[in-house]
């Protein structure tokens, strides 16, 4: 299990992303014990104090928990804070990728998916088919959330701002998925935008129908500055300040986590369906 000497990644990155993926594939499942730091350093061909860098990033992710002089273990619960970004480049080890987002603007999914797009295009990762559903709220249509602190009502002028990062971050990840399909890197690749009419007092992805992450966006008030030079003061969505829920799906369907996954993509589908509708460009 020797590091491939051509990835440019840190030999601690590659040692993290190794022993992530077994953890995400349920090699080690939880509450299993990790081999030790000197067994892992033989294992891989790199320093202790390589392994070690890499079981903090784990750690640093909720994946792991070192307990006194026991070992390092797999986390046994389903659901905790997690970082979302090395969730989705495992992802797209698989052959049918496929994700699910919902909430404000996308910014979050975008910088998480644009390094596992980048591997598709030089070659380093080739899924099969990739399939991304992106479910925002309707910039047309006057919001109850935001709202002005002055009187609590709609502004059109945040939310033209607010279609704007929108339209950026969401965009740029259909062309981008869309490109791979047309240059023939990935034989069936769809990616798509729809509105609804709903303020999202939450963010949800789906990966894969397989893991769900979920958090609530906190309201909060704040000054927007608007290209026009006018200044107006928000209650806001701010995506950035919200805390991820894992919950995964494994053999026991009627565990929490398989059935808070299975109750996500039900809700999702629903909303996709029923009331959501093509966001016109």
């Amino acid at each position: 299990m020797a590091l491939d000497p051509d990835d440019p990644r840190p030999p601690y990155v590659q040692v993290a992303s190794a022993l992530r993926a077994a953890i995400l594939t349920r090699k080690f499942t939880p509450g299993d014990k990790l081999p030790s730091r000197a067994e892992l350093a033989k294992t891989y061909g790199v320093a202790s104090m390589t392994v070690q860098n890499a079981l903090r990033e784990l750690r640093d992710e909720g994946l792991i928990v070192s307990r006194q002089g026991s070992g390092v273990f797999v986390r046994e619960r389903t659901e905790r804070p997690v970082g979302l970004r090395p969730h989705i480049e495992q992802a797209f080890e698989a052959e049918e990728v496929t994700i699910d987002f919902a909430g404000f603007s996308g910014e979050t999914l975008h910088g998480a998916i644009s390094e596992p797009l980048d591997k598709i295009r030089i070659g380093r990762l080739r899924p099969k088919s990739i399939s991304v559903r992106l479910l925002v709220p309707d910039p047309s249509m006057p919001w109850n959330l935001p709202c002005t602190v002055e009187d609590r009502a709609d502004s059109p002028e945040f939310r033209q701002r607010a279609e704007d990062i929108m339209r950026r971050h969401t965009l740029a990840v259909v062309d981008a998925v869309t490109e791979l399909g047309n240059l023939g890197l990935v034989e069936k690749a769809s990616a798509e935008i729809r509105v609804h009419p709903a303020a999202p007092l939450f963010k949800l992805y789906l990966i894969n129908n397989e893991e769900s992450f979920f958090g609530y966006y906190p309201v909060r008030e704040h000054v927007v500055s608007y290209t026009s030079g006018n200044t107006q003061a928000i209650y806001d969505l701010m995506g950035k300040d919200t805390i991820l829920f894992h919950h995964s799906i494994n053999d026991d369907d009627t565990s929490t986590g398989s059935q808070y996954v299975e109750q996500s993509r039900m809700w999702f589908d629903s909303m996709w369906t029923n009331v959501a509708h093509e966001y016109q460009r």
